[in-house]
């Protein structure tokens, strides 16, 4: 059971560091530092290399995601079951769809405006029905990287507070 409770908190911490890493470090320091160099097209240049990380990182989350259920599922066949099982696996269940409909629907949706717009979305006039559009999907998105985070972060607090 050792071997699988560390398991299922090594995928919690790589998920759920992964996305701090990110969305804290990662990418403020992409737009930081390429809009201080002047690069022609930063904005896109940036976005471009931070949607990569991401795309690179949401296959991470899957592996780490499968990873966690395998654990609680083999947890709860060989016994004990762990404490709080459906709400841990409905959690890990909810994390794993905000990642799968964040990564396939709304990142491709974000990808295809970006295509049509052909340059950085804030180049756009304010009221330009495109630019709107990008915000409302950029905040979608940012909003359901919240619900891993925030799932993940319960899980690990019952994980490293069982017995």
């Amino acid at each position: 059971m050792l071997v699988l409770r560390y398991a299922a908190l090594v995928a919690l911490v790589v998920w759920v560091g992964g996305l701090i890493v990110l969305g804290g470090i990662a990418a403020p320091s992409i737009f930081a530092v390429i809009a201080e160099q002047q690069v022609a097209n930063g904005r896109m240049l940036s976005g471009a290399l931070f949607g990569e990380m991401l795309r690179r990182f949401t296959i991470a989350s899957y592996g780490a995601g499968g990873l966690l259920m395998l654990t609680l599922l083999a947890r709860r066949i060989l016994g004990p079951r762990p404490h709080r099982f459906a709400w841990r696996a409905g959690i890990a269940a909810v994390m794993l769809a905000a990642t799968a409909y964040g990564s396939l629907s709304v990142a491709s949706r974000i990808e295809g405006l970006q295509r049509e717009i052909g340059a950085a979305p804030s180049t756009l006039p304010a009221a330009d029905l495109r630019r709107v559009e990008f915000g409302r999907l950029h905040g979608i998105s940012t909003a359901l990287q919240l619900v891993p985070l925030l799932g993940g972060l319960v899980l690990i607090f019952w994980e490293i507070k069982s017995d």
